[in-house]
């Protein structure tokens, strides 16, 4: 039998069909709690496979089971075997044919466990489809409906999993971390916010990423990152050398607290961007480049002679543009003290902006979650997904290990 293809479905509006359906199952089943439901759900989930079984070999033989044939393979009883579903174990009857040659394909041969549906639902969550979405697809390959809340109730099962990794041990040093966000909108009492989720993503010291954690907030203060920045060294963090960031509003002050030594870095990609807001379109490209001859100068006293360059260059045009690579000197100077090819390694958040990009892949397939738990539990499953793809060092990993031992000593694990 041909696969059906998969494909995500619109929501189905609910029929008279559909009405009728549902009014017949409630009065077969005389269904009153959930457990009815599930007790349902078993009958319906055997009875399905069982046609489906019949339709197999109806396929195999060329002709149904009260058709005749002049072929010398024919029907041959049936066979009972017991399955065990998320729903509970049951038995089908398998038809069997007199060559043997029937190899049926919903429940094969020697297989007896067909709990795997769990694990679709798990991966159709990750790829962020919505309850209701996954219901649809599970409806139309399987042939028997999955509700919404049996969905949430399978991915709720991930909920522990989640709390053990947010608190699993960590290294004791990374040499470089970066935080970043991402904004969705999630329901919350009935009304839709933004909420950002901030990603912790960390360079361990083999050059490997790794995301320390995922933590859903609203607002930013000194406070709150105190609090996630304490969280990491309960989990054993015991040093950071660099920590690059854009400029989240209190990240300064609560770096310095829990982390005195690390150097905080901004992230050079968000200070161009948010420097080219003040810009004419006319004018970007010529600017960009101006302000390359910064972040790309040999060392601190030419980026420095640079940046007054810019800001005489363009003050008439755009007065107020240059202003905060000024407030945040500081945070800029640390690339300078590295070679070129070292600095990709942390002055941008490339690293984090790939993770982040297939964070947001999230937003195209659901523009509303209902809810941060169902957020965290989605972002998880993609984090996950996208983790299992880091298995070498970022580029250059053994030329930036050794500068960052020379400039940071007696700091990086031997």
């Amino acid at each position: 039998m041909a696969n059906r293809k998969k494909e995500i479905y619109k929501p189905k509006p609910m029929t008279e069909g559909k009405r009728n359906i549902i009014q017949g199952l409630l009065q077969e089943y005389d269904i009153e709690t959930a457990d009815d439901i599930q007790d349902a759900l078993k009958d319906l989930l055997s009875g399905t496979i069982q046609e489906m079984l019949e339709a197999e070999m109806d396929d195999h033989l060329g002709y149904d089971k009260y058709g005749r044939s002049s072929e010398p393979n024919y029907r041959n009883g049936t066979k009972s075997k017991g399955v065990r579903s998320k729903y509970g174990e049951f038995t089908v009857d398998v038809p069997q044919d007199r060559q043997s040659s029937f190899e049926p394909q919903v429940v094969p041969k020697r297989k007896k466990d067909i709990s795997a549906i769990d694990d679709k639902i798990i991966s159709m969550y990750a790829k962020g489809m919505t309850t209701r979405q996954i219901s649809e697809i599970i409806e139309d390959i399987y042939g028997f409906e999955v509700s919404e809340g049996m969905v949430s109730d399978i991915t709720d099962k991930l909920l522990p999993k989640i709390e053990e990794w947010q608190n699993r041990p960590l290294s004791s040093v990374y040499p470089i971390v970066f935080i970043d966000a991402v904004h969705f909108s999630v329901r919350d009492d009935g009304i839709i916010r933004k909420l950002a989720a901030y990603v912790v993503l960390g360079i361990n010291e083999d050059g490997k990423k790794e995301v320390l954690t995922i933590v859903i907030g609203e607002n930013e203060s000194s406070k709150y990152w105190l609090s996630v920045l304490n969280s990491l060294k309960n989990r054993g963090v015991k040093d950071i050398l660099i920590l690059c960031s854009d400029g989240l509003t209190g990240i300064k002050e609560a770096i310095t607290a829990a982390f005195p030594a690390t150097e905080q870095q901004r992230c050079i990609v968000h200070m161009v961007r948010n420097t080219l807001k003040y810009v004419a379109n006319k004018d970007m490209k010529a600017f960009a480049k101006d302000l390359k001859t910064i972040y790309t100068a040999a060392d601190e006293n030419s980026a420095y002679t640079q940046l007054e360059n810019v800001k005489q260059k363009w003050e008439g045009q755009c007065p107020n543009a240059m202003k905060r690579w000024y407030d945040n000197w500081d945070a800029i100077t640390p690339i300078f003290k590295f070679s070129k090819e070292t600095r990709t390694a942390f002055y941008t958040t490339n690293a984090i902006e790939s993770l982040n990009s297939s964070y947001r892949r999230l937003n195209r397939q659901r523009s509303v979650f209902p809810s941060s738990q169902a957020l965290l539990k989605a972002l998880y499953l993609a984090t996950f997904e996208i983790a299992k793809k880091w298995t070498m060092p970022i580029r250059n990993w053994g030329k930036v290990r050794g500068e960052l031992a020379i400039m940071y000593p007696d700091r990086m694990p031997e």
